[in-house]
């Protein structure tokens, strides 16, 4: 619900509020609590979320994502350790391809102007990437679940 909160908000505002990404790392303290794992686990969560956090906050200041986008990022990280850390980017990466390409589709005229004008001029707002992370975050958390995925580390 967080995750679906935070992503409505991102299409809507275009901004991520930081309740939804301090509920997502509550969540996951209230999950490793419930769920005790062994300290390797624990300390790759905790990798993963700084990883995510380095680059994301990279992305965030070469003005590729903005700073909500960063954040959450960071925090759904943790729920997929350091074993499912390259899966949670890639599927964030070809969720956020699908969402541009819808927001194209939506769109024509915008993206038509983007290729007249070789992409230089503001555009308005990108991509709302909180989507692409809440969906990719969702899906992995819920395969591992299920335990349709075989990630290790993953919950």
């Amino acid at each position: 619900m967080v995750l679906a909160i935070a992503a409505v908000t991102d299409v809507r505002e275009r901004r991520i509020p930081n309740w939804t990404v301090l509920a997502c790392l509550g969540l996951a303290l209230v999950w490793a609590a419930a769920h005790p794992q062994p300290l390797s686990w624990s300390l790759g969560a905790l990798g993963a979320g700084v990883i995510a956090f380095a680059v994301s906050f990279g992305l965030y200041s070469a003005g590729l994502v903005g700073a909500g986008d960063s954040k959450l990022f960071a925090a759904v990280a943790l729920f997929t350790g350091l074993g499912g850390l390259a899966l949670l980017a890639i599927a964030t990466a070809l969720v956020g391809g699908v969402v541009a390409l819808a927001g194209l589709v939506l769109r024509p005229t915008r993206g038509l102007t983007m290729l007249t004008m070789k992409g230089k001029g503001d555009f308005g707002p990108g991509v709302p990437y909180g989507v692409a992370i809440a969906i990719a975050a969702a899906g992995l958390v819920w395969a591992g679940l299920l335990h349709l995925t075989n990630v290790p580390g993953q919950v």
